[in-house]
């Protein structure tokens, strides 16, 4: 799978030292609540919980790894459905910072937005981030998303309980 710039793969085992490189940067992990592994093993423990999804025929939840067309891993996006009856799901990315700014995750976010909409055939599709992360804010918006509340003090970062945006896009708002 791939878009203009970026390939798409479902993570494997192999991707390991690529996913917790990635959780190891210090600015990633300000906004994630997973927070920095204290060694590759927990990474390890987290990728397997990831392929062991992505392995699964059921449709639950998909990680994948982003990858530039070079083959340099920048990133994962994750996707992961609700109950088939409510046709939606919950989107996240994260990125590796020296390629943030550069439009990669719009790329992605956008691909994948269209492998929900149209292949998926969901009805909404929801994200969320924390009310301090204005780069995940700015590509959310950009994509279409709509700012819809604020849970508040819902993610436990390392700097403390932070209010969390709670944002939506419906099939029909995409289409536009």
């Amino acid at each position: 799978m791939y878009s203009e710039r970026l390939t798409y793969r479902l993570l494997e085992a192999k991707n390991l030292d690529s996913v917790h490189r990635l959780h190891s940067i210090p600015e990633v992990d300000q906004f994630n609540a997973l927070g920095i592994p204290e060694d590759e093993k927990v990474t390890k423990e987290i990728l397997n919980n990831w392929v062991t999804e992505n392995d699964k025929e059921e449709r639950i939840s998909r990680t994948y790894a982003i990858k530039l067309k070079t083959d340099e891993f920048i990133g994962i996006f994750g996707i992961k459905y609700s109950n088939a009856k409510y046709q939606k799901a919950e989107v996240w990315f994260k990125f590796d910072p020296q390629f943030w700014n550069k439009g990669y995750a719009t790329e992605a976010l956008n691909y994948f937005l269209k492998q929900c909409f149209t292949r998926d055939e969901l009805h909404r599709v929801e994200a969320g981030c924390a009310v301090e992360n204005h780069g995940s804010k700015k590509v959310l918006e950009k994509c279409g998303f709509v700012q819809e509340g604020i849970q508040r003090q819902n993610l436990p970062l390392k700097s403390g309980w932070s209010d969390n945006f709670e944002f939506g896009l419906l099939r029909e708002e995409w289409e536009k």
